[in-house]
């Protein structure tokens, strides 16, 4: 006779979720993409907080417009309120709703989707207690169908930050944050994202929002094609 984790476990495969003593969800993208997205989707309507595959590291995701889920991530993660949290979209459309813009647009479809944040003024329709000590938010696309149409489906921005400790190695497998998977409503499992140094390194991330100009926060994964970018082909100025 089964027992009961071993019936709970069965009848959790059956529908596409994986089972962990944790009791936290976990669920695979190659098993079926859709339903993956609907219980992605649910959850975070709930206010949930989920991890997801990106086009670098693996991250954890609330709704930006629920301030709950915004403060969670930060306890999950241990991480400085002053430090701010970044925003996912679907296309490069979702920018001009959440950020001023003042640069063409064919800059941002130069470095979008991709594994760059662009740092922009932030917009008035932005939850004002996501980051509520800066006027400004960064803004990624990134290149992962998955985390895309996740925004799509949720219509609207998604607050996604990498899923460790602040201070912590950024982890390119869910192995990798074990330690908070009790802490999470659902983990979708895209298997190992790579194993380079530099996919750990996260996004580059790079303030537009001065006009004419650009300075990198972080230098991130794609540095060298995100300078040659905004120098090279659109002459910004890098600002120290």
């Amino acid at each position: 006779m089964q027992s009961f984790s071993q019936y709970v476990k069965s009848l959790l495969f059956s529908r596409g979720i994986q089972y962990h003593t944790t009791m936290v969800r976990t669920v695979n993208l190659s098993s079926d993409f859709q339903s993956t997205i609907d219980k992605a989707c649910e959850s975070l309507m709930k206010g949930h907080i989920i991890a997801v595959p990106t086009d670098t590291i693996y991250g954890i995701a609330g709704l930006a417009q629920n301030s709950d889920a915004a403060r969670r991530i930060y306890d999950i993660k241990s991480r400085d309120l002053s430090k701010p949290i970044a925003i996912s979209v679907a296309d490069i459309e979702d920018l001009y709703k959440w950020g001023k813009i003042h640069v063409p647009r064919q800059l941002l479809c130069d470095l979008l989707p991709g594994p760059v944040t662009v740092v922009v003024e932030r917009s008035d329709d932005l939850n004002p207690d996501l980051n509520p000590n800066t006027s400004l938010v960064g803004i990624r696309i990134p290149d992962h169908t998955f985390i895309r149409e996740l925004a799509r489906v949720c219509q609207g921005p998604i607050a996604l930050t990498s899923a460790n400790i602040s201070g912590t190695l950024s982890p390119l497998n869910i192995k990798e944050f074990e330690n908070i998977w009790h802490k999470l409503d659902l983990i979708c499992d895209d298997g190992p994202l790579g194993n380079t140094a530099s996919a750990r390194q996260g996004s580059t991330v790079v303030d537009i929002s001065i006009k004419g100009e650009y300075k990198i926060i972080r230098e991130g994964s794609a540095l060298k094609s995100t300078v040659d970018v905004l120098q090279t082909k659109y002459k910004l100025k890098e600002r120290i």
